[in-house]
Formats: C-alpha cells, structure tokens, sequence
C-alpha cells in the first residue's frame, strides 16, 4: 500500500455531499473591544493585569511596590500641575480601533469625565512605569501611542533612574502601527522635564521615583 507525500494531505472527504473541504490549520485568535469586555465581565481576567492591543490580549506583569508608588507619585504631580481643563486618570483605558484598549499607567485628557461617553480616544500626555516591561513600553507601546497622535509619552526607567521621553509622533510604514516618536530624550534621575502643554512648568525626574 501506497502513502500519500505530506503536502498532499490538506483535504478530507465530506460525505454529506462527496465534496472535499480544505481543513483550516492553526490561527491567532483576534478579539474585539466588545469580545474583551465581555470576558471580563465573565470574569476570565479577575486577579490578572491585560490590556488589548490590536486584538492580541496582552497579560501584564503583577505591580511592585515600587512601581505602585511610582505611579501614584506622578498622577499626584501631574493632577496638581495640570489645570481644570484636562483630566488626570490612573491606569484607566484609552480607546483605538476597535480592538485597540491599552491601559497606560497615567494619561492626561482634554476636558473633564462628564465630556465623555467612551473611553478617550487620544490624550496630551500619557506615563507608564517600566521595569520588567521596559522593551514593550519603548517599543510596542511608544509604536501604538505614536498612531494614536499622543504628542507626549513618557517612560520612567526605574531600572536605570531615568525617564525617556518620546515626542513628535510621525508616520512610518516600517514601524508597528505604521507610526513612530521622531524626538526621543533620555533624562537622568538629576533633570528635569518640561511640560509640552506649558513649557514653563517642569517637573524634577528624581521626584516621580519611590524613595
């Protein structure tokens, strides 16, 4: 007896009509807002960190106490800083495509919550504290809130004391999201940064890490 040569074995017989099907091999699964909320609700994440990035559900690192107390430092910074103009929210979605939610550590949004029935869909100034997710944050997240049009990112190394701050997001078809930062600076723990909303108000670095 004869064997069929692996490339030959892609169909089986369907007998309700003697036809042949094509068997599908394996795939990614892609889910929208929609399907993400929903198995939240189910509770699928309850314990657990994720956030939905272009339909893939990314599953996060538990929060240290160090950058527990990094975040809640610059959120108070920021909220005092920042006028009755705009929002500060703490670890609160934003908004792209429909299968696009990250959730940034600190974000800065025009307007106040009443302004809005959704989540936001960009922001002035988003913030996230980076450790173990440092290669995601400069690279997958900077990608991401480049397309989203969010002038200002920051980044706050607390490996290396430093923050990195991303600005001028342009388009590059080369890059994840088809956008990228064109202006980036790497601040030490002894600078200080600026404000791209008000320029004249800057902010310590050193003061955003836990001491």
């Amino acid at each position: 007896m004869s064997t069929l040569p692996d490339n030959t074995a892609k169909t089986v017989p369907f007998s309700m009509d003697s036809q042949s099907t094509v068997v599908p091999g394996p795939c990614v699964k892609h889910w929208s807002r929609e399907e993400y909320h929903r198995l939240g609700e189910q509770g699928w994440f309850r314990g657990q960190r994720v956030e939905l990035i272009d339909g893939e559900l990314i599953v996060l690192t538990p929060q240290s106490y160090a950058h527990a107390n990094a975040v809640h430092l610059i959120f108070h910074q920021l909220s005092e800083l920042f006028g009755s103009e705009f929002s500060v929210r703490m670890q609160v979605p934003l908004v792209h495509e429909p299968n696009t939610e990250p959730e940034p550590d600190v974000s800065v949004v025009p307007g106040s919550w009443h302004d809005y029935s959704d989540h936001p869909q960009t922001a002035v100034l988003v913030v996230e504290v980076s450790k173990s997710s440092l290669d995601y944050d400069l690279n997958t997240k900077a990608c991401l809130y480049a397309s989203m049009e969010i002038p200002d990112y920051w980044v706050l190394d607390l490996e290396n004391r430093q923050l990195i701050v991303h600005r001028q997001p342009v388009i590059d078809e080369k890059a994840p999201f088809g956008h990228r930062y064109q202006k980036t600076e790497t601040i030490a723990a002894n600078g200080q940064v600026s404000l791209l909303e008000n320029s004249a108000v800057t902010i310590p670095v050193a003061s955003m890490f836990p001491t």
